[in-house]
């Protein structure tokens, strides 16, 4: 079998805890498979996976759903600046938009130490 060249072949693109590649084939997530994971895991589990490092158990994932539900009231600025884009806009074209403003009702402190809440 003859080796990938050029592209990215062979570059690390950085170093992380959290996931790993394996040979091209395979993506885990804190150990776990992301087929398993697509399969057989909530979004909200896999949130609480990647914000934690573990898979929750029910009582964290109840607690953990509570915690996000009391985040999906809007700032109402962000309200008002959705309600000027058109109607036709594509959706990705809203969501962009609405993620970007967002970052100026709940900026993350200097010290990043609110990035946990500010993901949530």
């Amino acid at each position: 079998m003859k080796k990938k060249e050029g592209g990215l072949a062979g570059i690390i693109a950085g170093k992380t805890a959290i996931c790993t590649v394996g040979d091209g084939h395979s993506l885990k997530y804190y150990g776990y498979d992301i087929n398993d994971l697509a399969y057989k895991a909530s979004f909200e589990e896999i949130t609480y996976l990647l914000l934690n490092g573990e898979l929750p158990n029910q009582s964290q994932l109840d607690n953990f759903n509570k915690k996000l539900f009391s985040y999906r009231i809007l700032p109402q600025g962000l309200r008002e600046i959705l309600k000027l884009i058109p109607s036709n806009a594509h959706p990705m074209d809203v969501m962009r938009t609405g993620v970007s403003a967002l970052g100026n009702f709940m900026p993350e402190n200097l010290d990043f130490s609110n990035q946990d809440e500010i993901a949530l």
